[in-house]
This record gives structure tokens, sequence and C-alpha cells, in this order.
């Protein structure tokens, strides 16, 4: 028997799983480690806490299963998007790891802006967000000129993790795409942006493609894993495109709807270039010359959890979830925008808020929940419509992942709204499984991305949407959507006046 091992390099902990030819996730380990928030709006981790992570998981894994010591033929990875590692002349960290959710950037977001105008999104596909890298090499370059002074090359958080175990040094597309240095549809370094903002060309990694083979497991790990045949490593991908691989997110018109403390509705794009103006975020796929969109919710399970906390915490997530059943469609009449952290998608807006409208004496508790979980599928329905209106895609299967698949009251929801069948996983494994798709086909065991997908990516249960509740919702959702415009200025004005 052979096997691969998928990495999952995430926010809060690295994952590892071993699978086998058939799909079949053998063996899982984990291991934590700390966030740092030395300021608000501040997020940081060590990057010596992710090596030490995986080296432990890995030595976990063999342990349980010694076989690998012989049977382990490729490894390969998914990781957190656009963290940044800044290394010195001897390739070592120069600080922490400046993360995805660090918001410290905002000044040098306007400055990208301001300076490549219509060019950043021609070129890089995307807005210039707080959580993308160039904004934090820029800060570094700002707050801590010593730093920089110093800095040789950077990488991203799974490309470093690559590193250490092959040493060899290269960032990967699909990761690459996030840091707003990638011309996306050239799948190059842009010199001109990095010229504009003073990044010399000796800085940037060398590309790789998702599939290829940047090395094997270095001999001093290998022989204090225990290893003793050489085993291949690649490059892996971003967590989104992983995640999206690992649901089976790998033909036209199929979509993704993830719901974890953010949301993301993805789509697969295929090989075509789509002009979402920057609306949605247009990033390079793992799958060989393909792309995916997605749109972002900032608080979509946030906003569960959020709720559960301040006005239902002796309930479960799972009885307050059920309790929404004794509403009705539109909660009677109460709708609930998930603003709560400010918004991503289709509002680039941190300083809007969220809102419950329409409370009256009559309510209770079972409609304020029903109107959080509407409202959280509405916010990812508004990703959904401009895929629709502006790339003409008609979605016939969206696959539903995360907090919102463990509820089937809730993926109704999601068919009447989306308007569309949902189907779930039969086994959820997230962006490892993408990974471990990827050395599956790295090894040899398929020769296409698509050809693994149907042998590891087995599906469960199938939701329909239901015509009458369909042309409800859909006048809810008109409704839903004035709530933006309607409570903007006030929203920024009491931010305002608070601050």
């Amino acid at each position: 028997m052979s096997y691969v091992i998928g990495i999952d390099l995430g926010t809060g902990s690295v994952k590892g799983l071993v699978v086998n030819k058939k799909g079949t996730v053998v063996l899982e380990a984990s291991e934590p480690y700390p966030l740092f928030h030395i300021k608000k709006g501040y997020s940081e981790q060590d990057p010596a806490d992710w090596l030490h992570a995986t080296e432990t998981i890995l030595k976990k894994l063999i342990a349980k299963m010694p076989e690998l010591k012989e049977q382990l033929q490729g490894i390969s990875f998914s990781g957190q998007m656009h963290s940044l590692v800044l290394l010195d002349e001897k390739q070592q960290p120069l600080r922490n790891a400046i993360l995805w959710n660090d918001v410290r950037t905002t000044k040098q977001c306007e400055e990208i802006t301001q300076k490549l105008g219509k060019r950043l999104v021609e070129k890089t596909k995307n807005l210039a967000l707080e959580g993308f890298t160039l904004p934090k090499i820029l800060w570094i370059k700002e707050h801590e000129p010593e730093i920089w002074a110093k800095a040789k090359s950077f990488l991203l958080p799974k490309d470093y993790l690559a590193f250490w175990l092959t040493g060899n040094q290269q960032m990967e597309c699909s990761d690459a795409a996030g840091t707003l240095l990638l011309n996306v549809m050239d799948k190059q370094w842009d010199m001109e942006i990095a010229e504009t903002f003073g990044i010399d060309r000796t800085l940037l990694p060398s590309l790789v493609s998702s599939l290829e083979n940047i090395g094997t497991v270095n001999p001093v790990l290998a022989k204090e894993l225990g290893l003793k045949t050489d085993v291949c490593v690649f490059a892996g991908g971003a967590d989104n495109a992983c995640a999206a691989l690992g649901a089976g997110i790998v033909e036209e018109n199929r979509g993704m709807c993830s719901i974890g403390t953010s949301g993301v509705f993805l789509s697969y794009e295929g090989e075509q270039e789509k002009d979402y103006q920057g609306k949605l975020h247009f990033f390079n796929h793992v799958i060989p010359n393909t792309y995916y969109s997605m749109g972002v919710t900032l608080a979509a399970g946030q906003s569960l959890t959020w709720f559960r906390e301040t006005f239902a915490k002796e309930q479960t997530f799972e009885a307050l979830v059920a309790s929404s059943k004794n509403s009705t469609i539109g909660a009677n009449g109460l709708l609930f925008t998930p603003y709560i952290m400010g918004e991503r998608t289709p509002h680039v807006d941190s300083k809007i808020r969220g809102s419950f409208i329409g409370m009256d004496a009559s309510h209770v508790i079972s409609d304020f929940t029903r109107a959080v979980l509407e409202g959280i599928t509405f916010s990812l329905k508004d990703s959904q419509v401009m895929m629709q209106t502006i790339a003409g895609k008609q979605f016939q299967e969206i696959v539903s992942v995360g907090g919102g698949a463990k509820s089937e009251l809730w993926l109704q929801i999601q068919a009447d709204i989306f308007n569309a069948k949902i189907v779930t996983l039969k086994t959820e494994q997230g962006p490892g499984l993408g990974a471990a798709m990827i050395a599956a086909v790295g090894v040899g065991w398929f020769a296409t991305v698509k050809e693994c997908a149907k042998q590891f990516v087995v599906y469960d249960k199938e939701y329909f949407p239901n015509e009458e509740a369909v042309a409800s919702y859909q006048a809810v959702y008109e409704l839903y959507r004035e709530i933006y415009n309607q409570t903007k200025t006030l929203c920024h004005r009491l931010n305002e006046a608070l601050n």
C-alpha cells in the first residue's frame, strides 16, 4: 500500500492527513499554535511554531503508522493566504509573520490604490485590501526600516514550510495571486508594481505551479522521521483553492458555500479571464491554467456565535439553529445583516455595522435565530448574484461545507435562497484533502486533478430548492439588498462619533 500526506497550515493549527490510493483518509493529526495580538488590529504568529507543529504531527502520524517509513510517496501543502514571512540573508525569519487577518495596513492600501489606479485590478484582478501581502511589506518598510534593510526574500506560510522541508525556496502561483504583486493572467511577478514600491526583483522568489515537484524531504529531517525512501514534495496551494479542490469544485457552474468564522462563496472559472472589476476575488487555481472567483462575508459563522453568546448562551448551537424551524421564511418580518465586523463582498466597507430590521413585540428567539441564518446566506448570495450577472454563470450545484452544512434546516434554506441543488460531502476534510490530492497527482496515481477528484471526493446528501420558498426568499432578498445603502451613512457617522 502507498500513501500521501496532505498538510494544511491553518491560522489556529496545522493538520496532517494520511490518504491511500482509494482516497480514504486513514489517519489524521493536528497541532495548535498561538496567535499574538500585540495591539488592536494586529495579528501575528512565529513561523518557528509552524515548523515545530508540523514536525510534531509528522512524528505522530509515523509513530501510529510505521509503514509510512517505507510507503509514504508524497507530501503537499495547503496554507493560510497572504501572511508575510520576511527572511534575512541566512534565510531565517526577521520577525513574526504578519497574518492575513491583520488590519494595520489601511494607509498602505490607500497608497497602493492611489499610485496604481485602474492598473492594480487590471494586473492583479483584486483591490488593495488589508489582508493582502503587499500592504504588509509597505508597512514594514515604513515602520520597521531596520528590519526591511535586512530582508533578502519573502515567502508565504506554506511556502516557508516547503522550504523547511526540502531546502528549496519558491512560491506557488495560487498563493502568489494573493500578494498583489502577481500578474494573475500572465502568472509572472509584475515588475511595474514591484518597482513602483521599491521592491527589488531579488526579493521575489521563483514561481512554480501547484503540482510541481519542488524536491524531497531533506536528509536530516528524513533521518529524524525514520523515512527509508525519498519522499517527493509538491508545491501545493492556497487554502481556499485546496478547499475547493477537496470539495470537487473542478467544473464550470459548480460553486462552494463555505460557512466558518467567515463565509466564502466560491466558483470554478475554467481557463478564461473574468472581469469582476475587483468586486470579487479572482485567483489562480491549483488546477493548471485555471482560475476561481470568490466573495467573502467577514462574519458568517461568527455572527451566529456572537448571537448565541450574547442572547442564548444556555443553548447549544444545534438546539439554537433547530429552533428556527418555529419561525417562517423571512423570520416573521425580521431581517439581519451580518456586518458586525464590517464587510468585504460586495461592500468593501470596514465601518458598516450589522442591523436587525423590522423588530416588533411579537418576535421571539426563533425569529431572531432564523433572521441570522437567512442574513448570513443572503450575504453569500450577493457573491452568487455578481457571478451570475457579470460572468453569466448558472449554478447547477453548490457544495456546502463548514458549519452551514451541519444543519438540515440551514441546508434547505441555502437551497431555497441560492435556488440551486445543495450537496454535502460524505467526509469533509477541507483544504488538507486538496493538498493530499495534489500529492496524489504529483506521484502519478492519477493523470489529472479532475481524475483524482472523481476518486477522492464523495458526496452525501442533496437538498433541492422548493419553488414556492424560492419565490418568497427572492422577495425578502430584494429588501435585504436595500439595507446597506439605507444604513451606510448612519453607521459611518456613528463610528466617527464614538472614535
